[in-house]
């Protein structure tokens, strides 16, 4: 008699065979989603495709448009700064988008902001999916990418970019040419500019225009062959082509450039006799000229005339002129166009503002370099770093240290002062004693994680041999061997003089020791002629140590 545990194992058995039974007659078993036991929750999956599609993939920004069309996707990444986002955008709404396809348009922007970017490998990326795609594409982006490598100093990648604009479906025309051209000129590969317009109706198919042959001009000006930029502009109209204004122009600074004024002076005249009106930079060109040949006077003249023709000056016009008044020491005249620059709403460069105000502390007017960078202020032109380091080193040079201490707190309160700008100050306050004051900002500079270099060191250690504090100086340079900051000729010879003076020779023995168990990594030739020439030359107890020291570095070497 079977036990009550026999029968209900075998109807366990029974049961089991029928599931499995059933299951082979009704479910496929190379159909792994139906044979899960959870295939009732994937019954509306149709393949492993439409499985992957169905999840959601997080967009890279929120809220993401429910309805997205290629003119709003241009929109949204022409918005965001950020590259790495607006690519992600890009590949977002191309892959997991539903209905959405890329067109010319949004490639075109994308391929701009990543080339603009010089994000190279990632343009190249695309324009390989570009071609891939068959999309009927437009000059326009290989004008872009064309322009863009030639500002990147990669004149190759600009001619292979042209080269290949057939492989899209695209016909090249003039402009893409006229834009490899410009490309050339600007990375200096004149040559390849003359070759490449020779061939341009027979290799390529294009027809030159007169932008074309400005270009050529342009090119031979650069390269100082005038006589073949004339022969250029003699043939234009054998070529049906009119020379303009800038072909004119382009001659004209190519008189300039090789310092003929005589010839640049008949061009320029020829363009007024043509009845064209000279633009601020024909005029400039002309009084750059001028300027560079020391004739101040003749480009004072042709300001003149430029103005009573109603033409009026730009920022490089006034830079050209504020810079000619410098280097004549005219520190009057130099502030007057600068002040007239500011008052027409021109920004100056820092380096034009430098130069004014050493015009004009070399003249001994230094409240009017203090009026300049207020000025600066009021006009919302910051002054920088630069600048403001000019005007302290000149306001401690004439002993108004606290006067340059309160620039450069007025200067900090919206900017970060550089290294440049602390070590100006820090040299003016140890020039006159206040050595305190120097420590004080040599701590705000060190929290502020701005790192003092040799210069730092030097004026440092120069202040505190000053003070006869010589050993004090001694402690700068076990930290700036410490912090591994190479001492120069300089350091050394402050040190051991002050050393020396103080007579303190044995100090002195120290930091030659300290010199050669550097292992000459902070010695250089220079700094062992400081310890022999000022030191060691007259004394029989130095010998022993150079011959150490001489031994160490013949070792390390």
């Amino acid at each position: 008699m079977l036990s009550h545990h026999h029968i209900n194992k075998t109807l366990t058995s029974i049961s089991t065979f029928r599931f499995l039974t059933h299951s082979t007659h009704t479910l496929s078993p190379t159909d792994p989603f139906r044979s899960h036991p959870s295939h009732h929750d994937l019954s509306t999956i149709d393949s492993k495709e439409s499985l992957l599609k169905s999840y959601t993939v997080t967009p890279p920004i929120k809220p993401w448009p429910l309805r997205l069309y290629p003119k709003r996707l241009v929109s949204m990444i022409k918005r965001h700064q950020n590259l790495d986002l607006a690519l992600q955008i890009f590949d977002h709404a191309g892959k997991y988008h539903p209905g959405f396809s890329h067109n010319y348009d949004t490639y075109h922007i994308m391929i701009e902001k990543l080339s603009r970017s010089r994000a190279f490998e990632q343009m190249e990326t695309l324009m390989s999916q570009l071609k891939r795609s068959k999309i009927k594409c437009c000059e326009n982006v290989f004008v872009t990418v064309i322009r863009n490598y030639g500002i990147a100093s990669k004149p190759k990648s600009s001619i292979l970019t042209f080269l290949r604009i057939k492989d899209f479906g695209v016909e090249r025309s003039v402009r893409s040419f006229n834009t490899l051209l410009n490309a050339l000129i600007q990375n200096r590969r004149f040559d390849l500019v003359h070759l490449m317009f020779k061939n341009c109706r027979n290799k390529f198919g294009i027809i030159p225009n007169v932008f074309t042959c400005n270009i050529l001009i342009k090119a031979l000006c650069k390269k100082r062959d005038l006589d073949a930029a004339i022969r250029v502009l003699d043939e234009m109209p054998s070529m049906g082509m009119i020379p303009n204004v800038v072909t004119y122009m382009t001659i004209l600074g190519g008189y300039c450039l090789i310092g003929d004024l005589v010839g640049a002076k008949k061009v320029f005249d020829e363009i007024l006799d043509r009845g064209w009106i000279p633009d601020a930079t024909t005029y400039t060109v002309l009084m750059d000229g001028f300027c560079k040949q020391g004739r101040l006077i003749d480009a004072v003249k042709i300001m003149d005339d430029m103005e009573e023709n109603g033409v009026d000056p730009n920022d490089v016009t006034y830079g050209v002129m504020i810079e000619a008044y410098c280097k004549e020491k005219k520190s009057g005249e130099a502030l007057n166009l600068l002040d007239d620059m500011l008052e027409k709403k021109y920004v100056p460069s820092s380096a034009l503002c430098c130069k004014v105000i050493d015009v004009l502390c070399e003249d001994g007017k230094v409240e009017d370099a203090c009026s300049v960078w207020k000025k600066l202020l009021r006009k919302n032109c910051t002054p920088d770093n630069a600048i403001s380091s000019t005007l302290i080193y000149w306001l401690s040079k004439k002993g108004n240290i606290w006067e340059a201490k309160q620039l450069f707190d007025e200067f900090e309160k919206g900017s970060v002062p550089s290294v440049l700008t602390y070590n100006t100050l820090i040299a003016g306050m140890c020039e006159r004693g206040e050595l305190q004051e120097a420590g004080r900002l040599w701590d705000d500079m060190v929290e502020k994680g701005i790192v003092p270099n040799v210069f730092t060191y030097n004026m440092l250690i120069k202040g505190f041999c000053k003070a006869g504090k010589a050993s004090d100086g001694l402690r700068i340079l076990e930290e700036m061997l410490e912090k591994e900051c190479m001492p120069n000729k300089a350091t050394y010879s402050i040190l051991v003089e002050g050393l020396y003076c103080s007579g303190k020779e044995e100090e002195v023995m120290k930091v030659l020791i300290m010199a050669m168990t550097s292992r000459g990594v902070f010695v250089d030739l220079e700094s062992w002629v400081v310890f022999v020439t000022k030191v060691a030359g007259g004394s029989e107890s130095w010998r022993s140590v150079l011959d150490s020291v001489l031994l160490e570095s013949e070792t390390a070497i």
